[in-house]
């Protein structure tokens, strides 16, 4: 089975730590700062499992057939990753954001 490599841009990295500054800034307790490392590291598990195998069954994101979006539910919420399909070898994540954001950063 083909894989793609997933790759993540400055900005998509910029978009993670800005995800979990949000979570550790209404952390209140030393459980609350490890719920926020693990929704991070479940929201990038969930991403690199899921588009390394099958980056084109997600939805389109504009006019391009290989610029898409995923949502990753996470409890009653969720997040959305927007990314790029370059060549028959990666997958570049452009920009995530939580679902409750108005658009991506």
């Amino acid at each position: 089975m083909h894989r793609f490599e997933v790759r993540y841009t400055a900005a998509a990295r910029e978009d993670l730590l800005r995800l979990f500054d949000f979570l550790l800034d209404k952390a209140q307790t030393a459980e609350d700062c490890d719920a926020a490392q693990y929704v991070i590291r479940c929201l990038r598990d969930d991403i690199e499992n899921h588009l390394s195998r099958a980056p084109f069954v997600y939805r389109k994101a504009g006019t391009s057939p290989f610029l898409r979006e995923t949502v990753i539910a996470f409890g009653h919420t969720g997040y959305v990753a927007l990314y790029e399909i370059e060549g028959k070898a990666h997958v570049n994540i452009l920009a995530i954001r939580h679902q409750r954001e108005d658009d991506y950063h």
